[in-house]
């Protein structure tokens, strides 16, 4: 931005803002070397199907329940897809259509166990975590399938090809998980829908009372959170090569922490998208960090449940802060 006067009597002082300097700002920046890495860094972050599940996590979470078996659905759904893909039953297109169906029949049966028979969602989905990985290592033997047969596919180029837009790689997984924050965004903060999951969470007996189902919105939401587990499994298992019935060992406690930390109410009635989304950030951030400062890797763990305790903390001290009016 440079002065400049208006010819005149008062030859009185205005600010122009030169697009031509704007360009020329954008290309300093393009050309730093540190320019390339920070992109790199951008993709890697956001590219990890993690960061899918957790924010149908923080819509369940919301309305006051959780899902203990996702990361089982992570690996159950690539094994179903790629062994019927595999062993020629059927295309490659209906097997992913099957595996996100059976993951959605695995979130119905959470959500009918855990409304109908009145059992907290802790005990239903760790025993639906069992099911799922029991009968993923029974399929398979507890070997890997392949996925290297897709070649090029235009589903598998679908899920986790690359495009370019201008100088810049996009890579489809990104865009899915964008895509995925604007529309569970929208939808949680929009809509009525959002409504109701925000006051079945927060006073389940006072939204029944204005007549939202609660009942048809928490199954509803465990039947998302699962199918996205799937889908998010299935481009991992695409870009690894392989769907190993193991992967996924954990990720349900991470996938919490992340949500816990964007700052959404353990009890439910409150979550945020956004929140969720920093929460990725600071967890995928963390997870380098602590590589690189000597750290071992597999002492990640301690930090993740040392955050969740301690955000249960914060979480409680709040909540008794806003009930006594401090």
């Amino acid at each position: 931005m440079i002065p400049n006067y208006l010819p005149g009597k008062h030859a009185l002082p205005i600010t122009l803002t030169s697009a031509s300097e704007n360009r020329s700002l954008l290309r300093r920046l393009v050309a730093k070397p540190e320019f390339g890495p920070f992109v790199l860094l951008f993709v890697e972050i956001f590219v990890l199907e993690l960061g899918l599940i957790a924010l149908t996590m923080t819509l369940l979470m919301t309305s006051g329940e959780f899902d203990l078996s996702v990361g089982s659905v992570f690996g159950f759904a690539p094994v179903v897809m790629w062994t019927l893909y595999n062993s020629g039953t059927t295309s490659l297109e209906i097997a992913f259509l099957v595996a996100i169906f059976a993951s959605g029949v695995i979130g119905l049966f959470n959500g009918v166990f855990v409304t109908r028979l009145k059992i907290p969602s802790f005990l239903v989905t760790l025993g639906m975590l069992l099911v799922v990985r029991g009968t993923a290592l029974f399929v398979t033997s507890g070997f890997p399938q392949g996925t290297w047969s897709t070649g090029d596919h235009w589903l598998a180029t679908a899920l986790v090809g690359d495009t370019y837009a201008g100088p810049f790689r996009l890579y489809m997984s990104l865009l899915w998980f964008v895509l995925a924050v604007l529309a569970l965004g929208y939808l949680l903060t929009q809509t009525k829908f959002g409504n109701w999951i925000q006051a079945t969470g927060g006073n389940p007996n006072a939204a029944r009372a204005r007549g939202v189902n609660v009942d048809r919105t928490k199954v509803a939401l465990f039947m998302l959170s699962s199918m996205v587990a799937a889908f998010a499994g299935i481009i991992s298992s695409i870009r690894t090569a392989a769907a190993n019935p193991n992967s996924g060992a954990g990720y349900e406690l991470e996938v919490i922490a992340m949500v816990v930390i964007g700052g959404t109410a353990l009890a439910g009635g409150r979550g945020t998208i956004v929140g969720t989304l920093i929460g990725v950030l600071i967890l995928r951030v963390m997870r380098n960090g602590i590589v690189l400062i000597g750290v071992p890797g597999l002492a990640y763990n301690i930090f993740i449940g040392g955050i969740i305790l301690g955000m249960m903390a914060l979480h409680s001290g709040l909540e008794r802060r806003h009930q006594t009016g401090a």
